[in-house]
């Protein structure tokens, strides 16, 4: 692999100043962007934030408040009171740590298994390839709701029903992702440098190791992160194998709403606490985030 490095440094010190310099001028010209854009984004901005702000309010109220008719933006004092109240209700400790394990299982394995599966479609030569990444992303047509009865079958007899691998199991690969990652690495990862690596008598697995996951780390930190979103935010599957008593979060604030009246104060302060660590996600894999917006941007 050293060979493949010295490459790559020789022909970047031979034309990196021009392309460098180049590259940069014509980002420099995109970014500059009209005083109406940023106007437009911070209105997109706004309103994509205001559904947690209104949460956060009605959460921070009381019922009486709520029930009162006045519309108000400013919060209220009870937010403390109302998350206390909603984590000793609920057994909110035991799904915030179920959801915290599904989430980061299932989003490692897709991230891993779809960058495989992405290299193998985007990169390996072999018979059938374009009809089977065909058949893999026709799967994505298919409604959730039609696989839910043969799926529960299965889970049933292997005897996971009420476990969390009746959760994590069904997740672990994501025909988007397969799609997402094979589209990533035909245009992220050069040919020539497979070629390259291969001259130099280095296995399949030791260039996905060392030349196709650093290449995909971009295009991987936004799949794992749009992976990991929806599933943490998941209700439906959950909410039909889980038990009451071991439930992720979504299926645990379900539990707040009785039969015949609903405290909207508790049920959007567990809402705001559930969304917490998104938003810690979010600031955490920000970062990778932006890098693979503007790589894909910069490409195009």
């Amino acid at each position: 692999m050293t060979v493949i490095t010295r490459r790559l440094q020789e022909g970047g010190s031979a034309t990196g100043g021009r392309s460098r310099k180049g590259t940069t001028a014509r980002v420099a010209r995109r970014a500059q962007a009209s005083p109406a854009a940023y106007a437009f984004l911070i209105v997109v901005l706004l309103a994509s934030a205001f559904p947690l702000w209104w949460s956060f309010v009605i959460g921070s109220k009381d019922a009486a408040a709520i029930n009162s008719g006045e519309v108000s933006l400013l919060p209220g004092g009870n937010f403390i009171e109302n998350a206390r109240t909603v984590v000793t209700t609920l057994p909110f400790w035991r799904a915030f740590l179920n959801s915290v394990v599904v989430s980061t299982v299932v989003a490692v394995a897709v991230v891993l298994l779809s960058t495989l599966a992405g290299f193998a479609f985007a990169k390996l030569r072999f018979r059938g390839r374009d009809a089977l990444l065909v058949f893999v992303i026709a799967t994505m047509c298919v409604p959730t709701q039609l696989g839910v009865v043969p799926l529960f079958i299965v889970m049933a007899k292997l005897g996971w029903i009420g476990g969390l691998w009746a959760v994590i199991l069904p997740a672990l690969v994501s025909a988007f992702g397969v799609f997402w990652m094979t589209q990533y690495l035909r245009e992220a990862l050069p040919d020539e440098l497979i070629e390259a690596a291969r001259v130099d008598g280095a296995p399949t697995l030791r260039i996905v190791w060392s030349i196709a996951l650093p290449a995909a780390r971009p295009g991987a930190a936004m799949l794992g992160l749009f992976t990991f979103i929806a599933t943490w935010t998941n209700f439906f599957w959950p909410f039909i194998v889980l038990e009451p008593g071991n439930p992720t979060l979504p299926v645990a604030l379900q539990q707040l709403q009785a039969a015949y009246y609903v405290d909207y104060s508790l049920v959007l302060a567990g809402v705001v606490l559930a969304a917490i660590p998104l938003l810690i996600v979010f600031v955490v894999a920000g970062r990778q985030l932006v890098s693979g917006i503007m790589q894909g941007a910069v490409k195009g």
